[in-house]
């Protein structure tokens, strides 16, 4: 493994990730640890964070679960606070909690649905990623990593999807943002689009199936959140003078080349 903290440290790399409850973000938390790294975990729900952390316990590396809610900006700090406290600085940050909402056509869009998704969508992912950059101009030696969970929505839109496709647009103005801002500082930033991984959020595709752009709605493949894991285990390991800027992991069968 490439440690990203700087040739010659023997310690074990520090991972924050978001989200780390469930789905993708507990699947890569396991994947971290096996990769070496330890990972704080950040979530709003101790209990399905200390899932996570004793599937991290089996693979002996150490887990610090912290609640965390990534729209209030004192939350946020304290969790990096907290995270340098325990494990003396942060490596990698993986930017994945995110929320979506049922599909509804632009004119039917609260304003109080709208806002819930920005703020975890954008501002969450703002307000964690200025705390790891604080952090990673401050510490010796300098510089980190921040892996953004972006979406093919950032890319191709679902129909109905107004408010969660708009987010994940300005997941990636904040990705290219902060990979240019970061640059000078030995801060890399790269965002991961995924397209139909296996989650809680994503149950409907394999169900009662998800809307298409002809009206219908059907099933969809889906992936194990586990590939998603081990593709941002590569980025995270790769030594800061290279960079994945931008990557999809999809599943193979799903409408999204030729979607609509």
């Amino acid at each position: 493994m490439s440690s990203t903290g700087g040739a010659g440290s023997e310690r074990a790399p520090v991972a924050v990730l978001t989200g780390a409850g469930s789905g993708v973000g507990a699947e890569t938390a396991a994947a971290l640890a096996e990769a070496g790294f330890a990972v704080v975990l950040a979530g709003r729900r101790i209990e399905t964070l200390r899932k996570t952390e004793e599937r991290v316990a089996t693979v002996g590396s150490r887990a610090l679960p912290v609640v965390c809610d990534v729209t209030d900006e004192r939350s946020v700090s304290r969790l990096f606070a907290t995270a340098l406290t325990e494990l003396g600085r942060v490596d990698v940050l993986f930017n994945n909690a995110g929320v979506g909402m049922p599909d509804h056509d632009v004119d039917e869009v609260a304003l109080e649905d709208w806002n819930r998704v920005i703020a975890t969508n954008v501002t969450g992912v703002f307000l964690c990623t200025r705390e790891a950059v604080r952090v990673m101009k401050r510490q010796r030696p300098g510089g980190g990593r921040i892996i953004n969970n972006g979406s093919i929505s950032a890319h191709v839109p679902r129909p109905g999807s107004i408010a969660y496709t708009a987010s994940k647009h300005a997941v990636t103005g904040i990705t290219r943002a902060t990979a240019l801002d970061g640059r000078p500082f030995r801060i890399a930033c790269g965002q991961i689009d995924i397209g139909n991984a296996t989650t809680p959020m994503t149950e409907p595709m394999r169900g009662t199936g998800v809307r298409q752009a002809d009206g219908s709605r059907r099933p969809e493949p889906t992936i194990a959140a586990a590939d998603v894991a081990r593709a941002v285990v590569y980025m995270a390991t790769l030594p800061l003078d290279a960079n994945v800027l931008f990557m999809t992991v999809m599943a193979t069968g799903m409408p999204y080349v030729g979607r609509g």
